[in-house]
C-alpha cells in the first residue's frame, strides 16, 4: 500500500491537478522547438517523485500515478518516454517485474550497482525480473 499523498502534499506539490489527455493517434514526441522550456505540470509531477524513489528501490508506473493521485500507468509510460531520460528512468517498471524492453541490459547494469532485489525466471536466456515484493517503494522515506 502507497502512503497517502496527503500527508506528503508539502513535498511532492503536484497533488490534485488535472491530467490533460489526448488520443493517442494524436500524441508525438516533443522537439526542443516546441517544448520551450517548459514541461506540462503533470510531466514535471512524475518526473519529481521518480527522482525520489531510492537507489536499489521501484516503483511500476501504476504506483507513481496512484502517489499522484492523477493519471494512470499509460499516462505516466508517456511522460517517463517523452522526457524520463534525465532521471533515473530504471526505477519505475512494469508492475510485472520484467525489464524495459529494449533497455534491458543498461537497466540490468543499473540494478545491480544500485543492489535491487532481483528474481531468476525460468527459461531458456531469460532475462531476470525484478523482485517487486522487496524492491518496492512506497513513496515513504
Amino acid at each position: 500500500m502507497l502512503h497517502s499523498p496527503a500527508r506528503v502534499s508539502e513535498e511532492v506539490p503536484c497533488l490534485h491537478h488535472p491530467v490533460v489527455s489526448v488520443r493517442w493517434d494524436t500524441m508525438r514526441r516533443v522537439n526542443e522547438e516546441e517544448n520551450s522550456g517548459s514541461l506540462p505540470l503533470f510531466a514535471e509531477c512524475v518526473l519529481e517523485l521518480v527522482e525520489r524513489i531510492p537507489s536499489g528501490r521501484v516503483m511500476t508506473y501504476g504506483d507513481v500515478a496512484e502517489y499522484l493521485e492523477q493519471g494512470g500507468p499509460r499516462q505516466v509510460g508517456r511522460v517517463m518516454t517523452l522526457y524520463g531520460a534525465a532521471v533515473p528512468w530504471w526505477r519505475v517498471v512494469r508492475s510485472d517485474g520484467a525489464l524495459l524492453p529494449g533497455h534491458e541490459l543498461r537497466a540490468l547494469d543499473r540494478y545491480r550497482e544500485e543492489g535491487t532485489p532481483l528474481r531468476s525466471v525460468r527459461g531458456r536466456d531469460s532475462m531476470p525480473r525484478i523482485d517487486l515484493l522487496r524492491a518496492r517503494w512506497d513513496g515513504n522515506g
